[in-house]
């Protein structure tokens, strides 16, 4: 790491990320190299191995703000919303990944790769986001519904999480897969990301109510 101010490296590595996720708009993970980011920043292809080894990390990295971003939405959600009925629960949480769709879609595409590609450290910082989104909702569950046992809201847990990984390739469905669809016959129902994780979580709500 080089030299100078924590700010100075905040800064570097904001914009290293800032310049990946510009162009994960437009690209696929595969094609994004170092060299593409480094070409969207004002610092060349060396100096980024000062702060990131792979392009992998650089994901990560992203993926983890994506987290802490989520976080700070769920957490605004139980400050404003003292208390929620099971519906308006499953509202929030949906308009909050709703609002999270690149959240999503690092997941579901390239989570081994990022994970498999990091150092070690690069992959605790960005384990300790993840892990602060499962407190987040967990916290999210203790005050919304006091009365659910706590195996029951590690088991919500543990069955959303996953369910996570699944929603955008699920709600974005490009035309070759869509055509592909039709020649096997299959009778894809386009779900939105609110419309799939509402009925997720009322579904698992509901059915923790009625054991």
């Amino acid at each position: 790491m080089p030299k100078g101010s924590p700010e100075l490296t905040n800064a570097r590595k904001e914009e290293i990320i800032n310049a990946c996720e510009k162009l994960y708009q437009t690209m696929s993970f595969k094609q994004i190299t170092l060299k593409e980011i480094s070409n969207e920043t004002s610092f060349t292809r060396t100096s980024i191995y000062n702060y990131f080894q792979t392009k992998e990390e650089i994901f990560l990295a992203l993926l983890q703000r994506e987290y802490e971003l989520w976080n700070a939405q769920l957490s605004d959600i139980m400050s404003e919303f003292p208390t929620l009925t099971k519906d308006e629960f499953a509202d929030k949480i949906a308009h909050s990944l709703e609002s999270r769709a690149q959240l999503l879609k690092i997941m579901s595409m390239n989570h081994y790769d990022m994970e498999t590609g990091s150092r070690p450290e690069r992959l605790a910082e960005f384990k300790v986001a993840y892990g602060n989104s499962l407190r987040m909702m967990l916290n999210c569950l203790d005050q919304y519904f006091p009365q659910m046992p706590t195996q029951d809201k590690q088991e919500f847990l543990y069955t959303f999480f996953p369910f996570m990984f699944g929603i955008y390739p699920y709600t974005f469905v490009t035309e070759k897969q869509r055509t592909a669809m039709e020649q096997a016959g299959i009778n894809y129902a386009f779900m939105s990301i609110y419309e799939i994780t509402y009925n997720c979580i009322k579904r698992l709500l509901n059915v923790k109510e009625k054991q």
